[in-house]
């Protein structure tokens, strides 16, 4: 850990304050008409989420932590816990199931992730930024329903339910937060006969950030 002083804090830092671990998600550096500059950040608990506004002056010090990153690959669940491997030493770590939110559909058998670290203890968890999913139904479509209006929800064999225009048998990009169906590409020829019983081909989702 090192001292920095209450105007160098950036966006993206992780302080310790207050007896928790908070990462800095807005600053703005505020200069009044009197008194000093002063920095209003917007601080996030890294352990229970809880939000918290604090004003921090230039002459403020403040314990800045840089938190250790290690790529670890999913092996199972158990219970409420996921089951990591660090693909560098072998050892197996758990972690709560929670610690990925509402990311956890597209967590997938084998995937690595990217955890970070203060000391032992895993505070946040990254999955890659782009993940394969397979669309295993979605509703018939409304004869006579086109246009960029048209949409039906469909279910993955990884993520909940979503909604997307009517075009089974395509390969789609999805966002998870909110979670759309976007930039589809051309459907694959064997799969042209599941456009007219309801099911969709392979698609690529993106989890959230």
């Amino acid at each position: 850990m090192s001292k920095i002083n209450g105007n160098e804090i950036r966006p993206g830092n992780v302080l310790e304050h207050n007896g928790g671990l908070w990462a800095a998600v807005k600053v703005d550096h505020v200069k009044p008409g009197k008194g000093g500059a002063f920095a209003q950040v917007e601080l996030r608990n890294l352990r229970n989420g809880s939000k918290l506004n604090e004003r921090f002056r230039s002459a403020d010090k403040v314990e800045r932590v840089r938190l250790e990153q290690k790529d670890q690959q999913f092996l199972y669940q158990e219970d409420e816990n996921l089951i990591f491997m660090d693909t560098e030493t072998y050892e197996q770590i758990q972690l709560p199931a929670e610690i990925l939110g509402d990311r956890r559909p597209f967590l997938q058998d084998g995937m690595t992730i990217t955890v970070e670290f203060h000391e032992s203890e895993a505070l946040n968890a990254s999955l890659p930024q782009k993940v394969t999913c397979r669309v295993a139904e979605t509703e018939p479509v409304v004869k006579g329903q086109t246009g960029p209006t048209a949409s039906s929800p469909r279910c993955s064999t990884t993520v909940s339910r979503s909604w997307c225009r009517p075009l089974s048998g395509r390969t789609r990009r999805s966002s998870s937060t909110p979670r759309r169906w976007i930039t589809p590409s051309a459907p694959e020829p064997r799969m042209r006969r599941a456009r007219r019983s309801g099911h969709c081909a392979p698609a690529t989702a993106l989890p959230s950030p």
